[in-house]
């Protein structure tokens, strides 16, 4: 096995997550906190809680997540970019990913001193995203709809999704993270070539 960023990322953030679940010192120091963040200035927690779950079921799903569309989405980058520049295009799509996720519920619960929130499923998000972008055509599949839906209907049901649950609320899940890592998938993609985004509107006219 080549041993890529995605790999890399995966290992890391497996290893840390496996750990703060049996050490609540590392859960307390990496997750997000936009109270912390405000009022102790602990900007790192901006991205930190990717490192980290709330427990297995919820690493597994993100990183099998991550790795099947992460390894669709550095291909690209590689093939496009070449090797070193495509990994830090995949690499900075990720971080952006986690980082834009999180400022959404900044600004939401920065007074809220109880309000946490862990996982990668924002820099994921970004990742899926900026991969349905650049290859609209490939076939992906929701859990509750076990056949192949092309990336670009996968896409807009998934946003749906996402946001009315958002809307909907209670449901213990940031929904809000998902969808701010979408948007920076998606810019991200359409920054680096416009056409992608002209290549994904032209399935739909």
């Amino acid at each position: 096995m080549t041993i890529t960023v995605l790999i890399i990322i995966i290992v890391i953030t497996s290893l840390i997550s496996l750990h703060a679940m049996k050490d609540d010192r590392v859960f307390n120091t990496l997750h997000f906190s936009a109270y912390r963040i405000k009022h102790n200035k602990e900007y790192y927690r901006f991205i930190s809680n990717i490192l980290i779950h709330a427990d297995l079921p919820h690493l597994l799903f993100n990183m099998f997540s991550l790795y099947f569309l992460g390894e669709i989405l550095e291909y690209f980058m590689q093939a496009t970019y070449g090797i070193l520049l495509g990994e830090l295009h995949f690499l900075a799509i990720y971080l952006l990913g986690g980082l834009f996720a999180n400022l959404f519920a900044y600004l939401r619960h920065q007074d809220d001193s109880s309000y946490r929130s862990v996982g990668a499923s924002g820099a994921v998000s970004a990742v899926i995203f900026a991969a349905i972008i650049w290859a609209p055509d490939i076939e992906l599949m929701l859990m509750f709809i076990p056949i192949p839906i092309p990336a670009y209907i996968f896409g807009p049901i998934y946003l749906a999704f996402e946001y009315f649950a958002h809307k909907k609320g209670n449901s213990g899940i940031a929904h809000d993270a998902h969808i701010g890592g979408a948007v920076l998938g998606i810019v991200y993609v359409l920054i680096l070539n416009i056409d992608k985004g002209k290549e994904f509107i032209g399935h739909f006219i």
